[in-house]
């Protein structure tokens, strides 16, 4: 082919190439914003549940402002409703006989219990900082209304009184990870945490990055237990 003829080819080859790199390039730019919110996203599940699981009191304001500082980069805010991130905090206890007698209930068998809890995984606190439309928790949420249901306080606690024997307490905690710091003996023992010890239940989720029609912008999320 004569030189002339070939004139505006490799204009046409290039703008033809583009049509792939370009979204080529967009899509591993999307996937990797995401990869980094997902980072995000996982450090602030362990900084909010270390803060959690030290007693630090996460219902107070000046706390949640700090785990906003934290948790910036994905939006987390600490007024409720807002922002683009979600913390939720969760206590967690195992109901045995020492925690029947704290909540003065009889633990014996059939008719003669009165902790109807009694072996089960059950709420004993639970906070929501940021949006809490976003996302709820894998591992369910404790029933805050009808006769069975439990009363949050202030501080998102539970009563002894009430997650011993409300059914609105119980955590479906087994069975929503297939984990279970306790094992019962053939004996009949408990083994595992000490009695009455709390585990700590750390979740975040953030809105993810968008880019029609690469990616969707799937939330990110995380947990970790203490």
């Amino acid at each position: 082919m004569k030189r002339q003829a070939r004139r505006g080819v490799s204009t046409i080859e290039f703008a033809l190439s583009l049509m792939v790199l370009v979204p080529l390039i967009l899509g591993t730019g999307a996937i990797g914003i995401n990869l980094i919110r997902t980072l995000q996203t996982v450090q602030l599940a362990r900084d909010a549940g270390h803060m959690f699981a030290r007693n630090v009191d996460m219902s107070q304001a000046g706390n949640q402002a700090i785990l906003a500082t934290i948790g910036t980069g994905l939006g987390l805010s600490a007024t409720a409703g807002q922002g683009s991130a979600v913390v939720i905090l969760t206590g967690l206890t195992y109901v045995d006989g020492s925690t029947c007698t704290a909540a003065n209930q009889a633990n014996g068998s059939g008719s003669a219990s009165t902790c109807t809890n009694l072996g089960k995984w059950v709420f004993v606190q639970r906070l929501e900082i940021g949006n809490t439309s976003l996302r709820t928790s894998n591992f369910g949420s404790p029933l805050t209304s009808g006769p069975t249901g439990v009363t949050l306080d202030s501080q998102g606690k539970i009563s002894v009184g009430q997650y011993g024997t409300r059914a609105g307490a119980v955590a479906n905690f087994s069975s929503a990870n297939g984990i279970n710091p306790y094992t019962v003996s053939g004996g009949g023992a408990v083994s595992g945490l000490p009695s009455g010890q709390k585990l700590f239940l750390s979740e975040a989720a953030a809105q993810g990055f968008g880019m029609p029609p690469f990616v969707a912008g799937s939330p990110t999320y995380s947990f970790a237990f203490f």
